[in-house]
């Protein structure tokens, strides 16, 4: 009989997919975890769970600020444009801490969501223009250099 922990098999289907997908493919990711911890977080702030509220807005906070990290400013006007909406999803989601306001949550994920649905039309398309834009075929960290879709 085989070994194979079934526990583990949906975290290693995860890591592969992760580690072969290609760079924009991987912003479509961050963009739908930073969603789906949002997502979590403000159902648990609207439930009065705060610990749970906190923690998976801080994991929301935390792609969000890679995505921000990893832009490639050379890209020019489009990734100005994305610096300036990370930050301000930033400046959103604190604020939303603060007042306890899941419905600041929400309009983030909105906004995350567009972005979303941009980078997958990309990443669909596919070709060496959508690599170079999302950082190329270099590191599988991938959202190196987040810049949107023309």
């Amino acid at each position: 009989m085989s070994s194979m922990n079934f526990a583990a098999s949906p975290q290693a289907y995860r890591e592969s997919a992760v580690l072969t997908a290609p760079p924009e493919r991987l912003v479509v990711m961050l963009y739908d975890g930073a969603r789906r911890f949002l997502y979590q977080a403000a159902t648990a702030m609207r439930d009065g769970d705060v610990p749970t509220a906190h923690e998976r807005l801080r994991r929301a906070e935390r792609i969000v600020e890679h995505l921000l990290a990893t832009l490639d400013m050379s890209q020019g006007e489009i990734a100005q444009r994305l610096e300036a909406i990370y930050a301000f999803c930033l400046q959103l989601l604190a604020e939303g801490r603060m007042r306890k306001n899941p419905t600041a949550l929400d309009k983030v994920g909105e906004l995350l969501g567009e972005l979303r649905e941009a980078w997958a039309e990309l990443a669909g398309r596919g070709g060496a223009a959508a690599g170079q834009v999302a950082g190329g075929g270099e590191a599988p960290t991938g959202s190196q250099a987040v810049a949107a879709p023309a």
